[in-house]
């Protein structure tokens, strides 16, 4: 399936610039960020009246409100409304950015973090400390990106209204900032481990809470609990990490299957036929990392129960071949054609071996946390939603009641959803295919309906923006499929690409 370059959408608020689209004014509708086209943008943050892109040569860009710093240089103007380089990090290849309430950090690829804008609680971490009359101290707010954390190599950023968290290549979780309501805590500028925690995946961070996913699938939280989002069955703040409660079941065992990228798989293959069913084997070694596969099938991508067809090129020659997932092998007029070069594959497949005879469970692979709620995904695509219910932004349809453990959101179970958005007081989940799914508060247009509705019921974001300019004839005839959702305060910002039935040339 062919597509094009990446472009970004944005709807919402735009009061302050944040849309990035020129023109301070609010869209209720999916419209396209023009200035960054040229740049393909990868990943994108929306933060309460700011936003920040990451294009895939590693440059940061930025825009909306400005006047703590927010965007990484001296104030003009109280608000930009076009995205801008941040000339600072020009050096640096980033890799991923957050925004905190009034603070920004980011990551190179050397694992390096940065970070600028509002810094009185010592969110973006030491700096040289001056004092009032009263022997208190005094913070500036930082203007321009500075080094923080210089002493661990971080592998994820994450920013709450107050604090900062940082993952590390090690697994381990570092805080500083205030990581409760001001007032409450004394906030720190030197970041501190939050003990506990080992073999973290990934972490996500609301106003004051904060959640962590371990390797093996386990989830973890702490901080403020008002709203029941920590999912530990009661209302009660926690200081230390406690796990969080009605997902142990979910416990990811060991996945037998292994992501292979665009490109030749070099070994010797079997292609097996069946009347109705054609299948691929590895019928050698394969190692990746410390695994050795015996006997491989191709699967494709993890589509529960889905078939799905691909062409693939063995020996120079095009095959058409079912990927599938969660159907039987067909046994009869079966013929093995074997190959000794190797097979190239256009799109990501996944490898299962065929020898392993270990159980697979649902298990968690992604955590997102937005101002006071918190939702979780599993590698079967079904969404869990707990903490804040006002506005309907956990997706339990007319039921806005706050959740103090974990519960499925039924009324996307018929979705395979790749990844869920957090927002101040709206959510939105993104499917394989490319779809994205908005609930919640629905002022100012953030839910993306072209209409001002909140709803707890998640409906479909039309993407009605007409194809690229520079596509031929037949590859005119496709769709927007969004692949990455990012939700602020009251704006909602994605990534997308133009998708063909036209499949490209090896």
């Amino acid at each position: 399936m062919a597509a094009s370059d990446p472009i970004m959408l944005a709807w919402g608020s735009g009061e302050d610039g944040q849309l990035g689209i020129g023109i301070n004014e609010e869209k209720d509708c999916v419209c396209a960020v023009k200035v960054l086209q040229s740049h393909r943008v990868s990943f994108v943050v929306a933060g309460s009246r700011n936003s920040v892109a990451i294009s895939e040569d590693g440059k940061l860009f930025t825009w909306g409100w400005n006047q703590r710093g927010t965007l990484g240089h001296q104030p003009e103007s109280k608000a930009e409304d076009v995205p801008s380089q941040v000339k600072a990090l020009g050096n640096a290849k980033i890799v991923q950015a957050a925004i905190g309430g009034w603070h920004c950090l980011a990551v190179d690829d050397q694992g390096r973090a940065y970070a600028w804008g509002g810094n009185e609680y010592g969110q973006c971490g030491d700096e040289s400390e001056r004092k009032d009359d009263n022997n208190r101290a005094l913070r500036r707010d930082i203007m321009i990106p500075q080094r923080c954390a210089p002493k661990l190599s971080v592998r994820q950023v994450a920013a709450g209204g107050t604090h900062s968290v940082v993952l590390t290549h090690e697994g381990h979780v570092w805080t500083w900032g205030q990581p409760w309501p001001p007032g409450d805590i004394k906030q720190i500028s030197t970041p501190v481990r939050v003990q506990g925690l080992e073999k973290v995946k990934v972490i996500a961070v609301g106003a004051f809470h904060n959640l962590a996913l371990l390797e093996e699938g386990k989830l973890w939280a702490w901080g403020n609990n008002e709203y029941g989002q920590l999912g530990t069955g009661d209302t009660q703040p926690r200081s230390q990490p406690i796990p969080v409660q009605g997902l142990s079941d979910l416990t990811l065992i060991l996945d037998p299957t292994f992501l292979v990228p665009e490109g030749s798989i070099r070994v010797r293959m079997g292609l097996e036929y069946s009347r109705r069913l054609p299948e691929i084997y590895a019928q050698c070694h394969y190692s990746i990392g410390s695994h050795v596969l015996h006997r491989m099938k191709i699967i494709g991508h993890m589509v529960r129960g889905i078939r799905i067809w691909r062409p693939i090129r063995v020996n120079g020659k095009e095959v058409d071949t079912q990927i599938y997932v969660g159907t039987e092998k067909v046994e009869d007029e079966t013929t093995l054609l074997e190959y000794n070069e190797s097979i190239v594959v256009g799109f990501p497949v996944c490898l299962m071996d065929l020898d392993s005879t270990h159980e697979i469970r649902a298990g968690l692979v992604d955590i997102a946390a937005g101002g006071w709620h918190s939702t979780a995904l599993t590698n079967e695509g079904e969404v869990y939603g707990w903490g804040r219910g006002e506005h309907g932004r956990l997706g339990f349809g007319d039921d806005k009641s706050s959740k103090m453990v974990p519960q499925k959101v039924q009324l996307l179970v018929d979705e395979d959803i790749v990844q869920v958005s957090c927002g101040g007081t709206h959510s939105v989940a993104l499917t394989r295919d490319g779809r994205m799914f908005s609930f919640g508060r629905g002022d100012h247009g953030r839910l993306g309906y072209g209409r001002k509705v909140t709803t707890g019921h998640p409906m479909e974001v039309p993407i009605n923006l007409p194809p690229p300019s520079n596509l031929s004839e037949n590859s005119s005839v496709g769709s927007w499929c969004a692949k990455l959702v990012a939700c602020g305060g009251r704006h909602t910002l994605a990534v997308a690409v133009w998708q063909t039935d036209e499949y490209e040339e090896q």
